[in-house]
């Protein structure tokens, strides 16, 4: 933990202790022990195994204090939630870590605001698995070896504020540290690495510089949002840094970094022709490039999607999404490259799908989830069937099969790291 962090933490706690209380209850301490494998479905001799990427034991515990205080806290409603994960990593000769997902202190000083202060995973939009205004960091690592949809959403170091005036509702947070996106990396999945000029795999030597810890570099991120009848309606903004290090620092010394990014979105989601539609856009703005014209670093860009679904019954769910990309100042960013520069195109395009199906009085869950982009020629199918045994016990069995014919693309690029997994959980 970094330890300014713990100090601030710590400080909460003492805070929440202040005073006499009026009542206070524990949850019972629950969790979960689960151990997961997955098999390499195609060949890949680039990463440190050939034959899985995943191999682990894994026992997350969770718990939450509640309070209300007397004194300083008189008619304050508190919550403490902790959740950590302590696991052994097989695929690294039996590596154990911890996680601390969650820790965290929620406040409620008036019937009309609420904070939160500490270790939270934070997420808003619209998306199925595709983001524009969620820029908060995603762990896709975890989401191409099949762990569970839970860690694709890595925590974040915050204070959120949340207010619930008449007019409109906001949510304001600060995030004094910066946490990028896992990213494929060489060592479990392969990936396209432009200083090698193709896929590679733990040989890549590329270094990713990430913003220090200064009041300068803190993130802020807001919503705005409110119902108009059955339908929500937000506007999103949000000032800090790429989750992606798709800018040059040093390419003689093969250093990317994370470029400082400018967010202006928004979205509708409610009911549409007997299902709930969503659309959301958004402008990412490069400070660092405004005018787009210097090759190293990653030009301003606009992002748009719709997406699509409904309920068919019999616990039977469909979903469509389409997700729209451009590249802006094109022109000049093609015209600062030099010819042995790799290049992006101005313009992609992405189709999802989705199918859920739920059997044997809604114990057995079968999911079906496809990306396709025809601009990429490239796609990725997410496949995974379920089963709860009983009340504690469950079973995923799944596989992920990303594929295209070039080597630079979003999912062309992991179509070495196709695999198939299993996992199995024991609920506390």
């Amino acid at each position: 933990m970094k330890k300014p962090f713990a100090i601030w933490m710590a400080a909460c706690l003492a805070w929440a202790a202040t005073g006499s209380l009026a009542s206070a209850e524990w949850q019972a301490l629950g969790g979960f022990m689960e151990e997961a494998f997955g098999y390499r479905a195609s060949d890949d001799n680039l990463t440190k195994h050939k034959s899985f990427d995943m191999a682990e034991q894994r026992l997350q515990l969770k718990d939450q204090y509640s309070f209300d205080g007397e004194g300083l806290l008189s008619r304050w409603r508190s919550v403490l939630r902790f959740k950590g994960d302590f696991t052994v990593d097989e695929y690294f000769a039996g590596k154990t870590d911890f996680e601390l997902r969650e820790a965290n202190i929620s406040l409620t000083p008036a019937s009309f605001m609420d904070i939160k202060a500490g270790r939270q995973v934070l997420t808003w939009g619209t998306g199925d698995y595709l983001f524009i205004n969620d820029v908060f960091p995603k762990d896709y690592e975890s989401f191409y070896i099949g762990r569970d949809d839970e860690y694709l959403k890595k925590p974040s170091d915050a204070v959120k504020l949340s207010f619930y005036p008449k007019a409109v509702n906001v949510d304001f947070i600060v995030i004094p540290y910066f946490t990028p996106n896992t990213m494929p990396e060489g060592q479990r999945l392969s990936f396209f690495d432009s200083f090698e000029g193709g896929i590679a795999g733990k040989s890549s030597d590329r270094f990713l510089v990430s913003p220090g810890w200064q009041p300068e570099n803190f993130e802020y991120a807001g919503r705005f949002y409110r119902n108009f009848s059955d339908t929500e309606a937000a506007v999103y903004l949000y000032r800090g840094f790429d989750k992606i290090a798709r800018s040059y620092k040093d390419e003689a010394a093969h250093q990317l970094y994370y470029e400082r990014q400018d967010v202006f979105g928004a979205s509708l989601r409610g009911p549409f022709a007997g299902g709930i539609g969503n659309i959301e856009g958004g402008y990412f703005y490069s400070p660092e490039d405004p005018k787009g014209d210097n090759r190293l670093i990653q030009n301003s860009m606009a992002k748009f999607m719709i997406g699509y679904e409904k309920d068919l019954g019999h616990d039977l769910k469909i979903g469509f999404q389409y997700f729209y990309e451009q590249t802006l100042d094109y022109g000049a960013y093609k015209a600062a490259l030099l010819p042995q520069d790799f290049f992006w195109d101005e313009y992609y395009h992405l189709l999802t799908q989705r199918i859920t199906k739920l059997f044997k009085n809604q114990t057995v869950a079968v999911s079906f989830f496809n990306f396709y982009s025809p601009s990429d020629q490239d796609g990725y199918v997410r496949f995974s069937v379920s089963y709860d045994m009983t009340d504690q016990w469950k079973i995923v069995m799944g596989a992920n099969i990303p594929w295209g014919q070039g080597e630079q693309t979003t999912f062309a690029q992991m179509k070495k790291d196709k695999n198939i997994y299993v996992r199995l959980r024991y609920s506390f």
